[in-house]
């Protein structure tokens, strides 16, 4: 089954380029939503580093939602494209001193802070200014994550969070320190998850140390969980929304929470993944001595996911319904790599048809370069084609 897509609009302009269908995008903000609102005290910001195409952030700011940032400039697209500074949170492991000022003199809600050094700097940039900065700490708990070990986050040998041992020594520091406010702690175990299982793991994680904290008297305002759900890459038209219900009654049953306490929630791929694809044209079929190639005009430069994470992707042919044959679809890149899928059957491709791959909300126009001295693609969303 395909998805719809205005195929004859989409002739009208130059391939390849990203299509968002923000029909899917705000039914997929509405349910989780409808899950939310369940929970007074849970809080969604949307990781910005998903997908910062400014006509997406608009929707989704408009939804209401918050906004995850790990790096200056996505501050900045966040408070462009509406996303109020209160609900504004700031992750990353190597924050330069402009984006803290950035973040600072905008008053974002907090800083997720990832190291001691990091938090001398910001208490020294806070004092400069006469400010107080809320951070919370970002724990690596040591939790594994069924997904690639690429986008694992959350174990020790990670570059990302404060080591489990050295947590009360840097509430202690903070403590200290007269220009920084700790109001909570961050965990992110990685992306692309979809076993429940691995967020009960975080949750009995998040338990112990709560316990461990409440043994020394030390009371936590929030508990950021990160995001990590994933998508279902290979069924984009029969899932196109996760099971946001499940996710957050995973986070419901087993974690416990302290009365007043706030969770929050970085959600990225979950939000956009599905909404999102590919557009790219046929230029060549090649029969090659033991396959044919489905050559296109885009390539990783456009859509890294493939080569850099061995990621899949279903493509559909929208040009016609002809019986299927079978395909390695490669793009014009000069990189062995440059292969969006292998051995898959498509509809029988011709030179000039236009071909969808789906699923590429997320990590796909924010990653694109110009490699090759190719231009990025253009991202359009569903209004664009009215």
């Amino acid at each position: 089954m395909k998805g719809s897509f205005p195929i004859d609009k989409f002739r009208t302009v130059a391939t390849p380029f990203y299509y968002y269908d923000t029909e899917l995008l705000r039914q997929t903000l509405d349910a989780i939503k409808s899950e939310t609102d369940k929970h007074s005290n849970y809080h969604v910001h949307y990781a910005v580093k998903a997908n910062a195409n400014p006509k997406v952030l608009r929707v989704i700011s408009q939804a209401g939602f918050g906004a995850d940032c790990v790096s200056g400039g996505e501050i900045k697209a966040a408070l462009e494209n509406g996303f109020p500074a209160h609900k504004i949170v700031y992750a990353g492991v190597g924050k330069s001193d402009w984006e803290i000022n950035l973040g600072l003199d905008a008053g974002i809600a907090y800083f997720n802070v990832e190291s001691i050094p990091e938090l001398e700097v910001i208490n020294e940039l806070a004092k400069a200014k006469g400010k107080i900065a809320k951070v919370s700490f970002r724990i690596n708990p040591n939790v594994g994550a069924h997904t690639h070990a690429n986008i694992t986050t959350g174990l020790a040998e990670n570059k990302f969070g404060i080591d489990m041992a050295d947590m009360e020594k840097v509430i202690e520091i903070a403590a200290g320190m007269n220009h920084v406010e700790f109001i909570g702690l961050h965990f992110h175990i990685g992306s692309q998850i979809l076993e429940m299982g691995d967020f009960v793991a975080l949750c009995n994680r998040v338990n112990e140390l709560q316990d461990q904290l409440e043994r020394h008297h030390i009371q936590v305002q929030n508990i950021n969980v990160g995001g990590g759900l994933g998508i279902d890459y290979h069924h984009p038209n029969e899932v196109p929304i996760p099971s946001f219900d499940e996710y957050f009654r995973t986070y419901h049953k087993h974690l416990n929470l302290r009365p007043g306490q706030q969770l929050h929630f970085e959600l990225g791929r979950a939000v956009v993944g599905q909404c999102g694809s590919l557009i790219t044209k046929v230029l060549y079929v090649k029969q090659a001595t033991y396959k044919q190639f489905a050559i296109v005009d885009s390539g990783m430069t456009d859509l890294i996911r493939p080569a850099l994470y061995q990621a899949f992707h279903c493509i559909e042919n929208l040009s016609n319904d002809e019986p299927k044959e079978t395909y390695d679809v490669v793009g014009p890149i000069c990189e062995s790599s440059d292969v969006f899928v292998k051995a898959f059957d498509l509809n029988r491709c011709h030179r000039g048809d236009l071909l969808a791959i789906r699923s590429a909300g997320a990590y796909g126009e924010i990653m694109a370069s110009g490699y090759n001295c190719r231009e990025l693609p253009k991202g359009y969303t569903t209004e664009d084609f009215v």
